[in-house]
């Protein structure tokens, strides 16, 4: 298998539309582009899938065991001629301040894959040579093998950066990019505008391609990844042959609700799940017979007047609720299952009502981390005093500040503080979980969770 990883020496430093452009172009020049997110982001892997084709898919080494990483890697790998990895953050940040956890540090040496390196120059000349043979010199085990300049202003300006690096640290500059506003991506409260809500132009992933292709020597990128090699892997969390599908399981998937793991859904698929989709925002109720309803994350904010007016939907949901049919809410979800969603600029829009909190957008700020969690109860996904790691990514908060229904988890990192709500067969909570992050197989959890409906 061919690849490599693409990282940054810090965030911000342009490495999602630097990584979309190099898998545009290499796609148009004919190469099957496997694509892959450092961390547990999920709206970059969108900017990929639309550079591509192909879906891009999370592989995040605090949420994930490293042979459970291995295995979703070579798994999407296979059929690929090369695979590419946005990291997350800088290099070596992740989870732990003394240890490489978390970091693309840490899975670009579980994965043997080399790092091209891209570093902000918009500020600096020869000094930037120092910042790259820094992080050439934190870890040796670490194969930075090219560098790449974001925010280069004139030819003069990379005379005096380029040379120097290649001079001082071995490591060869393959291109740049240069400063242009225009091919800067649009951005709202949680980062990136997700492409699944059609604001991300042609015009301007052509456009970006056109530069990747005057500026950066793909030729040379091309070499690096055939030097790739990954270990082989086992399954742990696949089945060895997939189940032949016995429950249905409405997802919950548009404008609104899109954040999901890619490889929870093939988990779900595999163990036996039928996949449904719906849109709450244009659906006029769930799907019919289905055994279970999947809500992942997204901006039910942004879409928050839509949403309110589709009153069918929301008593589909509701009637879904009273009936006991199982249904797992993460963020977005949760927001949508609770009685208003009060948005920006203070107007309580009303949503299902499932449960009786309200969802609060102005004056909040950002929750963002790993949590650890042990769940209270029996869920769709976890048993009584399982624990499993997830992720918390919201910009909104709740008016109450305990749970009135039972809570579902306890943060373990967050001195056992109570999370969730519980109601019937409805779970609702903020943390997203990866359906790969336990080999105690919570696919399968989820599956004869719905299938005992």
């Amino acid at each position: 298998m061919s690849g490599f990883i693409i990282a940054g020496v810090k965030s911000g430093v342009g490495k999602t539309t630097i990584a979309s452009g190099i898998m545009s172009a290499l796609t148009q020049s004919g190469y099957k582009i496997q694509p892959f997110k450092a961390g547990p982001d999920y709206i970059d892997p969108s900017y990929h899938t639309a550079a591509c084709g192909n879906i891009s898919r999370n592989l995040d080494s605090w949420l994930l065991e490293e042979n459970v990483i291995l295995e979703l890697f070579n798994r999407s790998s296979s059929n690929a001629d090369i695979s590419i990895v946005e990291g997350v953050m800088g290099l070596f940040d992740g989870h732990s301040n003394l240890s490489d956890e978390g970091s693309t540090a840490h899975l670009a040496k579980l994965l043997n894959m080399p790092v091209i390196l891209i570093t902000d120059a918009s500020k600096v000349a020869r000094s930037v040579a120092a910042e790259v043979l820094g992080f050439k010199a934190f870890d040796k085990n670490v194969n930075i093998a090219g560098v790449i300049l974001n925010g280069i202003g004139s030819e003069r300006h990379l005379d005096f950066c380029k040379p120097q690096i290649e001079e001082t640290t071995g490591i060869p500059v393959l291109g740049y990019m240069p400063r242009k506003p225009e091919l800067t991506q649009p951005e709202r409260h949680l980062g990136l505008i997700p492409t699944i809500e059609g604001k991300i132009a042609s015009e301007w992933q052509q456009q970006l391609t056109n530069q990747i292709r005057e500026t950066i020597d793909l030729d040379q990128l091309i070499q690096i990844a055939k030097s790739h090699k990954t270990s082989q892997s086992k399954k742990h969390v696949f089945p060895v042959e997939s189940i032949k599908p016995h429950v249905r399981i409405a997802i919950a998937k548009d404008k609104a609700f899109n954040f999901y793991y890619q490889d929870s859904l093939d988990l779900l698929s595999s163990w036996g799940a039928e996949l449904v989709p719906f849109s709450p925002l244009s659906d006029i109720e769930i799907p019919e017979n289905c055994n279970g309803i999947y809500m992942g994350g997204g901006f039910p904010e942004v879409y928050a007047n839509e949403l309110s007016d589709n009153k069918t939907m929301k008593q589909s949901i509701l009637s879904a609720s009273k009936a006991n049919i199982p249904i797992y809410a993460e963020c977005g979800g949760l927001m949508y299952l609770g009685q208003n969603i009060i948005n920006f600029d203070g107007t309580a829009l009303p949503m299902t009502g499932v449960f009786k909190y309200n969802s609060l957008l102005e004056n909040s700020r950002l929750t963002l981390g790993y949590r650890e969690i042990e769940s209270q109860i029996t869920t769709p996904i976890l048993n009584k005093n399982q624990v499993v790691k997830g992720h918390e990514f919201h910009w909104s908060a709740l008016d109450e500040a305990s749970p009135s229904e039972q809570p579902i988890y306890k943060i373990i990192n967050q001195s056992n503080k109570l999370e969730g709500y519980s109601k019937n067969k409805t779970h609702a909570t903020y943390i997203h979980v990866h359906l790969g992050s336990s080999s105690k197989n919570l696919a399968s959890n989820f599956i004869n969770y719905c299938a005992q409906n």
